[in-house]
């Protein structure tokens, strides 16, 4: 395991030192928050895909594989349906706002008042989104060097924090590029192939399982119904997924590098799917489908690409521990913290430094809080199922409704929170924090509640409207932070990425 061994530190000491590159390279908030909204179209896509498939993806993605066959791919490929719907229909828009959150968007849409109930629900969401990739790291570093759980999750968790910390998105960006680069090698080019050959061929692989591994479908039409709810509508308003669409240069880059990343999420879930299923051929019996993954990299995989092969899945996990906590320190900082303080410095205000230092403060403190609950907490599985569920419940209508309908006011949008909240929780209680009722129910609620208050409360001020649609269209939301205080859509900045 010598050359493995090397393999992994090397990638990890590379991290370290994108961490400190980023440190060097962010000083405005634009820069460390958004990595300026420069990222050129292939930057763009190789973070964006970096971001959505984590360890749920590659990991999880090889395990139901596993226990279900081709049809496994299902989750992942929601996921990518997801990004391509957000890609193709509302990124240009977002792109254009020029915000750094899901809750300034929904005040520049209604008017205000909707941003700190929206941020407390982002905010416990992405918490739970960093913590379940976090804990993620105790199965790969178990592999690696049999560490003990907590040693495990502090050792990754602390590397993560570290670079996040130092320089922000830039940091963040980078080292997601080069994750993608080793996912693709190690998942797609080498693993996929090995997987297949030592299973003895489709052919082989056919005879050996029972049929219903290879039908579209086999996994169940109510699960596949599930995931779109959650992973297909969650891509669409999660600030994890909206902080990214930030740093995009134009409007043109968010929305086809976005559909190019969206593209590789399906071929990587097919992937995952095939790979699982080889490996139920050659280790039939295993006590987890979760187990597949690390099973077949360690007993089939040669040394040195057995090191590549675990640091994809270390790479995996750690673009979405990273994405996820920057966002989470984002809405801690600038939807919440901020508003509690009731901070009002116009751009003429802001001071630069004080910015990036309070928001690294803040990744530091979440980071920290993401460590300890993850040596805390053991069911991943129901804590993402409960992030994912109050961020769809709650936020989905309000956020799509403001997008798409102009009739929507924020008095809909609140109670569309309150209801969509409230039924998932109480529905959570009754069934499960499982079940499928309470993600059903709970849009049901939240979509009634939109509809009817907004009809019955005053129409959104003519003013508010016209603002949200000038800032839409690219013609203001100025961003001071960058050179000349451009605008999008007036002056396109200098490219950071090919």
């Amino acid at each position: 395991m010598a050359v493995d061994y090397t393999v992994i530190v090397l990638y990890l000491a590379g991290m370290l030192a994108m961490g400190w590159w980023g440190m060097r390279r962010a000083k405005s908030k634009s820069e460390f928050l958004v990595a300026g909204r420069r990222l050129g179209p292939w930057m763009y896509s190789g973070t964006m895909a970096a971001i959505v498939l984590g360890g749920a993806s590659t990991i999880g993605g090889v395990g139901l594989g596993y226990k279900y066959g081709l049809s496994g791919a299902w989750m992942v490929v929601t996921i990518g349906l997801g990004l391509l719907a957000l890609s193709v229909f509302f990124s240009a828009r977002i792109a254009r706002l020029k915000v750094y959150t899901v809750s300034e968007m929904l005040d520049l849409r209604y008017g205000g008042r909707a941003g700190m109930i929206s941020g407390l629900v982002m905010w416990a969401y992405t918490l739970m989104l960093a913590v379940t990739s976090t804990i993620a790291y105790a199965t790969i570093f178990d592999v690696l060097f049999d560490l003990p759980r907590t040693v495990a999750i502090v050792l990754g968790g602390a590397i993560v924090v570290a670079y996040s910390t130092l320089g922000g998105m830039w940091s963040i960006t980078i080292t997601d590029m080069v994750q993608f680069v080793v996912k693709t090698i190690g998942v797609l080019l080498l693993l996929l192939p090995i997987a297949v050959v030592k299973a003895g061929g489709f052919a082989e692989m056919k005879a050996q399982l029972p049929t219903a591994y290879f039908e579209p479908l086999g996994i169940g039409g109510e699960t596949i119904f599930t995931y779109v709810l959650i992973y297909t509508f969650g891509m669409l308003i999660g600030q994890d997924i909206w902080q990214r669409v930030f740093t995009a240069r134009t409007d043109k880059t968010a929305k086809w590098g976005g559909t190019v990343a969206g593209t590789y999420c399906l071929v990587y879930a097919i992937a995952g799917a095939v790979i699982g299923t080889a490996a139920k051929v050659m280790y039939p019996n295993l006590p987890s489908a979760d187990d597949a993954f690390a099973t077949i990299v360690k007993d089939e995989l040669p040394m040195g690409v057995r090191g590549l092969v675990l640091a994809a899945a270390l790479a995996a996990v750690m673009s979405t521990s990273s994405g996820a906590l920057i966002a989470c320190a984002t809405v801690a900082n600038n939807d919440i913290w901020s508003r509690l303080r009731g901070l009002t410095k116009t751009p003429e205000q802001q001071d630069d430094h004080d910015e990036v230092k309070g928001n690294r403060v803040f990744i530091l403190i979440m980071g920290v809080g993401v460590i300890l609950i993850a040596i805390a907490l053991n069911d991943v599985v129901q804590a993402l199922t409960v992030a994912y569920n109050l961020l769809v419940g709650g936020l989905l209508v309000p956020i799509l409704g403001g997008l798409l309908w102009k009739r929507g006011t924020v008095q809909g949008a609140l109670a569309a929170i309150a209801a969509g909240g409230v039924t998932v929780v109480a529905l959570m209680a009754a069934y499960g924090i499982l079940a499928n009722q309470p993600i059903y129910y709970g849009l049901l609620a939240s979509l009634a509640a939109y509809v009817i208050v907004s009809l019955a409360t005053r129409p959104t001020d003519a003013a508010i409207l016209a603002n949200w649609r000038a800032r839409l269209a690219g013609q203001g939301g100025e961003d001071p932070e960058q050179p000349g205080g451009s605008s999008a859509g007036t002056t396109e900045p200098v490219t950071a990425g090919a």
